[in-house]
């Protein structure tokens, strides 16, 4: 299965947290994207959040995957407290494909496949875009819905310095 996970942290050593995440997905990374710093969305009056999207190869489902993206949250001292409130660390997988590159859609209780709001996140979208050009989210192009984004959102998405090439 092909996945693409949105890595976010505004907590402690955000920026360390999110590069933990990228070694722990090396081995079946496929594609990763520089580190940005971002304005938060949803709470805005906390911290601004290091963000990073990682595309994987892996022999897990979808709810393997998210125990394994759940686990690195918990070990990284997660609570969650407040909806888009700040956090140590964040993994959300955003879509998932089959080898055959058929979206792999959930809709229960503890998985929505594709993220319900990845289309409307530049601090997903952007990402995902320097790490894939041709990726595509539901059908429609990444880089379209980039384009649809408000610009400030956008702008709010800068290249960390020091950020992955």
């Amino acid at each position: 299965m092909r996945a693409v996970l949105s890595v976010g942290a505004n907590l402690d050593d955000a920026a360390g947290a999110v590069e933990g995440v990228l070694r722990h997905f090396a081995p079946e990374a496929v594609a990763v994207s520089p580190v940005y710093d971002t304005a938060p969305w949803g709470v805005t009056d906390q911290p601004d959040f290091a963000n990073a999207v990682v595309i994987i190869d892996t022999p897990d489902t979808p709810e393997q995957l998210l125990d394994r993206c759940q686990a690195l949250e918990n070990a990284a001292g997660r609570v969650r407290e407040l909806r888009w409130g700040p956090r140590t660390l964040d993994v959300d997988i955003v879509q998932c494909a089959a080898p055959d590159g058929s979206e792999i859609r959930s809709a229960t209780d503890r998985l929505s496949l594709p993220h319900p709001h990845a289309h409307e996140r530049a601090f997903v979208l952007v990402p995902w875009l320097a790490a894939d050009p041709d990726g595509v989210l539901a059908g429609v192009p990444v880089a379209t819905l980039v384009d649809g984004l408000p610009s400030a959102d956008v702008a709010g998405v800068r290249l960390q310095e020091g950020g992955r090439p």
